[in-house]
């Protein structure tokens, strides 16, 4: 019988994959001589050294789990933006959006990723994802539905009887859009602002004062068109009466009835002001008619709604008005407290060229000093300056005064309220706004950037519905008119196209502007701005259209004509014949020829054909020729035989029946 059996360190190092130095060293601490890779060990300790050497394995392969754990481990808030993942994956943009689509995930180089999506696009480039839940110092929690609104909290004192005073009322014009709401208001300022409007409409929320018998009223003139459907309801809940301007002749128009909706559900009290009484045509009488169907009961028929004849042209009636608005605002008993901090509403903002951005607002609490802080939805700032509908710097602002606000950090929507408030308050409040606004999508500040979508369900959707985009870039001078479009927008009843907005701001067009139009391929429509200089040559050359408009219904009558034009022409079908097929002929050469009547109109060469047999289809296709007798013709009437071939198509059968049939092409229309 042999020697022991004996194995060699290096079969150690091998099976185990670790280096000849720690095994030896490993094997001298168990107390076994050895020295080189070709030194033997008995069998009978074989049993010992594996114990070892798999416990060094357990504990190696535990150490490097951990440190992995540790090194793979990455953390982000949300909104997940595709930008971010890829940055801190160290992964390119296109791979990310590659492995997405992977997991029939959409999604571009700067839209939001759900949670869960992308912890498993980290799994598969061997990370863990940890979503931190942003906390309320972190400048985001999510606000209690039922909390009361940070303005709400830092505006809580409650004004003490003895520090209420009479303030002057707010007065808002409201009515359709030819009835002359601007000339009146022009008649009570003496001035001449309607002339000077684009297309005779008021195109922005302004704002006068007007004093009379030693007291004074605030005017807030809302636009009539349709269109401005927003700003109205923004002014009626600013104010605290309504003048519901009704034309002599024409009576009340669907603006009208929708003006006065506006009025009824913020419980503000109508006078009706009848104008154009100046006109032939003029018919109070059917005016205080139709009041009754709207449920406004005038004075003149024992009701409590005042009416008011009035001429905007010849300047009748307008004391009367006025005194009326007097007597209304004392009914009322309107009071403020000019020693609290300022509390109003935005009227309207925009971007100003030397000024940055600017906010007419409405005081309608307490007194707004320049130099105070100011909050207003998720933008701040200390007031700079303050300008009164004169044009005059002034350094402070009683209740129901409007003025213009520079010194805010940014644009904020008309219709927002502010409140005065300590600077370090303002800023926190501000910055969780903004925060929520991107967590909340980002469609905000940036619409550019949206919810990611399933692309399954986003090709299901597609195929369902066949329909035709229209992207839009929109820019303006001010949100109002924003709003006032994108409302419009939504008013298009077609089933057939879509409108995206993909962004929209205030201010000039911008580089940035056609740069965004070209990769998404969108219009970009500028309302009552510029184009910035050299913008026009980068649209030219990316083959970006740019339309300029002053006046808005223009733009939606263009928008009607270029959504037309992106639509497929509808197609139409027409019958013009049929014939029965009676016989087969077999050709010596060529095809077979089917020998038919025409039992209906006509058969025509080239005309589109389709074959049933048995009530069923089984052939669509085209008349290739037609023969009559020996004779090629063009057409054969109802009533005559004739040989008829089809285009790439034999199987003929007496007793088929062949349809003839054109196409009509129309216009589409939305």
């Amino acid at each position: 019988m042999g020697g022991k059996i004996k194995i060699k360190v290096k079969d150690i190092v091998k099976k185990y994959n670790l280096p000849l130095t720690r095994v030896i060293k490993e094997l001298k601490d168990l107390g076994l001589t050895v020295s080189t890779a070709s030194s033997e060990i008995d069998m009978t300790l074989v049993d010992l050294v594996d114990d070892h050497f798999l416990e060094i394995e357990k504990k190696g392969k535990a150490a490097a789990a951990k440190e992995a754990e540790l090194k793979s481990e990455l953390h982000l808030k949300t909104p997940i933006i595709v930008k971010t993942l890829a940055e801190v994956l160290g992964k390119k943009p296109n791979e990310i959006i590659s492995s997405l689509l992977t997991m029939n995930v959409l999604a571009s180089i700067n839209q939001t990723v759900d949670p869960d999506v992308a912890k498993k696009l980290c799994k598969k480039f061997g990370f863990n994802l940890v979503v931190d839940r942003r906390e309320k110092d972190g400048h985001v929690a999510k606000q209690d539905e039922h909390a009361p609104a940070p303005e709400d909290v830092l505006d809580k004192d409650k004004d003490r009887p003895e520090d209420l005073v009479d303030r002057p009322p707010v007065v808002t014009f409201l009515g359709h859009v030819d009835h002359g709401k601007t000339s009146l208001q022009d008649a009570i300022r003496k001035t001449n602002v309607a002339a000077g409007e684009a297309g005779g409409i008021t195109q922005h929320i302004g704002a006068s004062v007007v004093n009379i018998h030693g007291k004074t009223i605030t005017f807030i003139d809302t636009p009539g068109h349709e269109a401005f459907t927003a700003m109205r309801a923004r002014g009626a809940k600013a104010t605290d009466i309504a003048i519901l301007v009704v034309a002599a002749d024409d009576g009340f128009m669907p603006q009208t009835i929708e003006a006065l909706n506006h009025a009824k559900a913020a419980k503000v009290p109508v006078i009706v002001a009848v104008n154009k009484m100046d006109l032939p045509s003029a018919d109070p009488e059917k005016i205080v008619r139709q009041m009754q169907q709207y449920e406004l009961s005038s004075e003149e028929w024992g009701g409590e709604v005042g009416t008011v004849k009035v001429s905007a042209i010849k300047g009748t009636g307008i004391d009367k008005l006025l005194e009326r608005i007097l007597l209304e605002s004392e009914m009322l008993q309107l009071k403020a407290n000019p020693k609290r901090p300022a509390r109003g509403v935005v009227l309207e903002a925009q971007l100003e060229q030397g000024h940055g951005p600017t906010a007419s607002v409405l005081v309608q609490n307490g007194t707004l000093k320049k130099g105070e802080c100011v909050l207003c939805g998720k933008y701040f700032g200390k007031v700079k300056t303050m300008i009164n509908v004169l044009g005059e710097k002034v350094d402070s602002a009683g209740p129901s005064t409007p003025v213009k606000l520079v010194g805010l950090s940014g644009v904020p929507e008309a219709g927002a309220t502010f409140v005065v408030c300590a600077e370090k308050d303002a800023r926190k409040i501000a910055d969780e706004r903004e925060i929520q606004t991107r967590m909340s999508g980002l469609e905000a500040d940036n619409p550019a950037i949206v919810p990611s979508a399933n692309l399954e369900d986003l090709m299901k959707q597609l195929q369902q519905e066949k329909k035709k985009t229209l992207n839009l870039i929109v820019k303006a001078d001010v949100q109002g008119s924003i709003e006032a479009i994108k409302e419009s927008l939504k008013k298009f009843p077609s089933d057939k196209i879509q409108i995206d907005v993909l962004h929209s701001g205030i201010g000039a067009i911008t580089e940035n502007d056609v740069l965004l139009g070209a990769a998404s391929g969108a219009i970009v429509v500028g309302f009552h701005v510029r184009v910035n200089a050299g913008v026009n040559s980068i649209a030219k050359k990316q083959n970006v259209e740019i339309r300029l408009y002053s006046i808005i219904y223009e733009l939606i009558e263009d928008l009607m004509d270029a959504l037309a034009g992106k639509l497929a022409p509808e197609q139409r079908e027409k019958d013009v014949g049929s014939a029965k097929i009676l016989k087969i002929f077999e050709l010596t050469k060529g095809p077979k020829i089917c020998g038919c009547m025409v039992e209906k109109g006509s058969v025509r060469v080239g005309a589109k054909a389709r074959v049933f047999r048995n009530n069923e289809l089984i052939f669509n296709g085209a008349v290739h020729s037609l023969r009559r007798f020996q004779d090629d013709v063009k057409e054969v009437k109802q009533g005559l035989e004739c040989g008829i071939r089809l285009d790439n198509f034999v199987d003929f059968q007496e007793g088929d029946l062949i349809q003839i049939y054109e196409v009509e092409f129309k216009k589409a229309t939305l």
